[in-house]
């Protein structure tokens, strides 16, 4: 595996980003966060600089021309301070003249470090021709400030071994939001501008600061939500739009996530089904995951168990929350789902221990857990209650363990930590379909398990001028993980009405792991 590997997201880190390679290393700290005193500087600024240097080198960043946006903390404060937002440019690597309109990324999260998603972004070919953008979202990594919650990270690591869904993990948990959000108030930052809608102005006035008349706008997971608020917000340059693992902003709530998971989880099962091999040997994984999930909520197993990267063993609790959750996290991955599940129905439970103890691993100060919970709290938890999640798990995977269903896959606790986080609801400002004529792709993973595919559909059906790919046996975030997708997707920039898809006919999911009976 690389060593940017795509991150597994433990309890209490954001929903749609953080995707399955697998679990990645620990790493190094991020910088404190910084706050940005008032300035009497024009708002919305480039300002040149070094890039960032991250704990392991990018190489791309070599080459880059980086510095900071400077832009206004809260728009509807003016005269208010300013923030600094981390940018870099890379070059096109193509020889000849690269093409004028750059492609300008925006990532998942919210909250993840964007700048560590750049060797995928090259690895895929994202600036092959023109040159690639990338910004931190505001209160990201390298940003000033930097909305990082170490308090939240240390959490997460203890967390392994608690039982997922217990009252100890959420006294604790509760307590680590309530520690990072005093410190960062009284760090005089405000919490109620870490949103989509700031977000989505910081791009708009990235293209101007730049001088850009036009680019294209590629957003995965949760930067997909803040792309088709931008491309609602702020249409003007943008030529061309691509999505990859759609969280619409229409839909998303937090009741809203247990059909979107659960769309992801049936598709593998399907699939498995659908294969002789795998239906031969794992008859009836739907009815295995159901069984180990209600056995290990009500009998949890506490192991020992060492970290995938090595180490000393840690305690790890595996009960029916962590099972599922692991699932969602891609860890294991899809074609090893039903091979896990059988092991573990007959008492080896190591694949799903070895991915809880992972979680012991945090990069500390590494994730901006504090946009996560302005966006969480204040624009998907609104209008909704503990009670509307546990009927929507319920509908979902009627029989399961209500203490499984009353949290919100990859959020657990959320309505307490939002209680405590306290900002505004901004529900009717965000939750509104994006209507476009903007050239746009659309792509989905059918083994999506964070955003599920459908759901792509109703914001297709709104940008009249798009093109739809639903790409067999891919989960989170597609474009890294399919060579198909990444041809699609170079096309589309090339030709954004008419991009070449054929490479999807044929594709079928890697063949299932089939180990002796």
């Amino acid at each position: 595996m690389p060593k940017h590997s795509i991150r597994a997201v433990t309890a209490a880190a954001a929903l749609v980003c953080l995707t399955g390679f697998g679990p990645s290393p620990g790493g190094g700290a991020s910088p404190p966060a910084q706050p940005a005193g008032p300035s009497q500087a024009a708002p919305s600024r480039f300002v040149p600089g070094p890039c960032p240097k991250p704990p392991e080198p990018i190489e791309a960043l070599s080459g880059a021309r980086c510095g900071f946006l400077e832009v206004p903390e809260n728009r509807s404060r003016p005269g208010g301070r300013t923030i600094k937002l981390a940018v870099a440019v890379i070059p096109a690597v193509t020889p000849a003249k690269p093409a004028q309109d750059p492609v300008v990324f925006m990532a998942g999260g919210p909250g993840a470090d964007t700048f560590d998603d750049i060797p995928f972004l090259v690895g895929s070919g994202l600036n092959k021709d023109r040159d690639l953008i990338i910004m931190a979202q505001r209160g990201n990594l390298y940003d000033r400030p930097n909305l990082a919650c170490p308090e939240i990270d240390r959490f997460n690591a203890r967390a392994v071994g608690l039982g997922y869904d217990s009252q100890q993990a959420e006294q604790l948990m509760v307590k680590a939001v309530k520690d990072c959000r005093s410190r960062l108030t009284a760090e005089g930052i405000d919490l109620s501008a870490y949103n989509t809608t700031e977000n989505a102005a910081d791009f708009a006035d990235l293209r101007k600061a730049l001088g850009i008349p036009r680019w294209n706008v590629y957003g995965y997971s949760y930067g997909s939500n803040l792309a088709l608020t931008y491309l609602r917000l702020h249409p003007e340059g943008i030529r061309a739009f691509a999505i990859d693992s759609i969280t619409p902003p229409q839909h998303v709530t937090l009741p809203w996530t247990w059909a979107s998971t659960a769309e992801g989880i049936d598709n593998i099962l399907e699939a498995c089904a659908a294969e002789p091999a795998c239906k031969d040997r794992y008859p009836d994984v739907r009815r295995t995951l159901t069984e180990q999930v209600r056995k290990l909520e009500a009998h949890p197993l506490t192991l020992n168990v060492a970290p995938p990267g090595g180490g000393k063993p840690v305690k790890v609790v595996l009960d029916g929350g962590a099972l599922l959750n692991l699932i969602v996290a891609f860890t294991p991955r899809p074609e090893d789902l039903p091979a896990a599940l059988d092991e573990l129905s007959n008492g080896n439970p190591q694949r799903f221990a070895q991915a809880r103890a992972a979680g012991s691993v945090q990069k500390v100060g590494m994730f901006a857990h504090g946009l996560t919970e302005s966006v969480v709290c204040g624009e998907w938890a609104p209008g909704y209650s503990e009670t509307d999640v546990l009927k929507a798990g319920r509908k979902t995977y009627p029989g399961w363990p209500d203490t499984v269903l009353a949290q919100v896959p990859q959020l657990p606790f959320q309505y307490p930590a939002c209680r405590i986080w306290n900002v505004p609801d901004r529900a009717a400002a965000q939750r509104l379909p994006t209507v476009s004529s903007v050239p746009a792709l659309v792509i989905s993973g059918t083994f999506d398990v964070k955003t599920g595919a459908s759901w792509a559909k109703d914001v297709a059906r709104n940008l009249s001028r798009s093109t739809s790919v639903l790409v067999p046996g891919i989960g989170h975030w597609v474009v890294p993980q399919s060579p198909c997708a990444q041809s699609v997707l170079a096309s589309f920039f090339a030709r954004p009405t008419a991009p070449d898809t054929a490479c999807v006919d044929g594709l079928k999911p890697k063949p299932f792991t089939i180990i002796p009976k």
